[in-house]
């Protein structure tokens, strides 16, 4: 099992900047990829950005390819993610996943095992 706990979210301007951090504890050997997804009131979870195990690979949606740079630091157990030039479609309740296997491809969040509570970012025009 992994527990996963986000930070970071609250409210900033557009064009303002957020850093977001996922906090995994347990069995981290199981967040070898770990995701960032994002859902707006009455709209599905959507794919934000993913990182690999290493680092080596990223991958971003393309709504926020650019802006949005995924990291993390295995010493800490974290995955952060610096969030720059906000924009008001960027507002939602942002979640962290994990799983075990697979790429840092992988956008569906079926493909995850593992989810934290959410953290919420709101951008005001």
């Amino acid at each position: 099992q992994v527990q996963l706990v986000e930070s970071g979210g609250g409210l900033v301007q557009a064009g303002g900047s957020l850093r977001l951090s996922c906090a995994a504890s347990g069995r981290t050997v199981s967040s070898r990829v770990v995701a960032w997804f994002r859902q707006a009131p009455g709209k599905e979870r959507d794919f934000v950005a993913a990182i690999s195990w290493s680092g080596s690979t990223t991958f971003y949606a393309d709504s926020v390819k650019g802006r949005f740079t995924i990291s993390r630091d295995n010493t800490k157990k974290t995955v952060y993610m610096q969030m720059n030039s906000l924009k008001s479609e960027d507002t939602a309740v942002y979640y962290c996943a994990a799983k075990a296997v697979g790429s840092a491809y992988d956008n569906n969040p079926r493909l995850y095992d593992y989810w934290g509570q959410g953290t919420q970012v709101t951008v005001s025009s």
